[in-house]
């Protein structure tokens, strides 16, 4: 038995082929975009005010809705990224 490890093959021509770059930087735009624009609505009350009142502690409410725009922005960058390189895998796979 050889302890020879047959050389794999580059793993970048993938990533090159479904475009994750390109994909990862939409999603990452898709995401702030939509964080920024929930996070205005909401702290500056574009949409009128918040029924009834609430405690926030530590931070204000400028605080806590900062840490959940950033998830916001986070999930829906990675969400955003993985449709569209789903879409370029099964466009590659339709073409071969």
């Amino acid at each position: 038995m050889s302890d020879d490890v047959p050389e794999r093959p580059p793993s970048g021509g993938l990533v090159q082929a479904l475009n994750v770059p390109r994909n990862a930087k939409t999603g990452v735009a898709v995401g702030l975009l939509l964080a920024v624009s929930v996070y205005l609505v909401r702290v500056f009350e574009l949409l009128g005010p918040v029924l009834g009142t609430r405690e926030y502690p530590f931070l204000g409410p400028e605080g806590w809705f900062l840490f959940l725009a950033f998830v916001l922005a986070t999930t829906s960058a990675m969400l955003v990224t993985a449709l569209l390189t789903l879409v370029s895998a099964y466009r590659l796979a339709r073409e071969l």
